[in-house]
């Protein structure tokens, strides 16, 4: 019928119908060996019967027909469990192909994820990744070196230079020109032997060969 309306049945449908087809032949075959089994106990039953009328030769033809009964049942529980195992034969293939579909959808699905997984385009983009994150390091180390430009400003140097004033005044020397204003950092340099003794002399106008000079006498005193 369907080949009558231009369609193909599946492979699924087949097995399907097929399955159908034997369960309805296990159906009958079960029906028909109840009814070989009741047949042989009313044979049974009658050979009894019989017997004990004295009719032998009933008794003899009965016997064959229970003999003939008795294997037709056994050939009807034969051909059932032939069909039985085609069913699950049938059903094996069913689990077999349902499997094959999944393969199939999964690898169709691993082609595509291949297709837009291209290796070159990967080592391409991994590249320019690399690229990028160098350059972004380095604009990071620049701005840094900015920012640390830009704070370090006069108070570093006014810092500098209070250093050099304490110093020069734990020695007894005072500067005139360019440091007498700078403010003192609160902390002293001196050791725990007590202020130095040397008087303050100041600075004039020879320059820093002059200062340079006082500095030597006092280490000579």
């Amino acid at each position: 019928m369907d080949f009558l309306f231009g369609r193909k049945m599946s492979p699924e449908e087949m097995l399907r119908k097929n399955q159908r087809a034997l369960t309805k032949a296990m159906r009958d075959l079960d029906r028909e060996r109840a009814k070989m089994e009741q047949q042989e106990k009313k044979i049974i039953a009658d050979i009894k019967k019989m017997a004990k009328m004295g009719q032998m030769d009933a008794v003899k033809v009965m016997a064959k027909d229970l003999v003939r009964t008795r294997r037709y049942v056994k050939k009807f529980i034969m051909m059932r469990a032939q069909i039985q195992a085609v069913s699950l034969k049938i059903t094996t293939l069913k689990s077999q192909n349902a499997m094959a579909q999944a393969m199939k959808g999964v690898t169709k699905a691993m082609m595509n994820m291949n297709k837009q997984l291209q290796l070159p385009q990967i080592q391409h983009i991994m590249q320019e990744f690399e690229k990028q994150t160098e350059i972004m390091n380095m604009k990071e180390e620049m701005m840094n070196d900015v920012i640390d430009d830009a704070m370090e400003g006069e108070d570093d140097e006014d810092e500098s230079d209070a250093i050099v004033s304490q110093v020069l005044d734990e020695l007894g020397l005072q500067m005139t020109e360019g440091l007498g204003d700078l403010p003192s950092t609160g902390a002293t340099l001196a050791s725990t032997t007590g202020p130095s003794k040397a008087p303050a002399v100041a600075v004039g106008d020879d320059g820093d060969d002059d200062i340079q000079a006082r500095l030597d006498n006092l280490r000579r005193e």
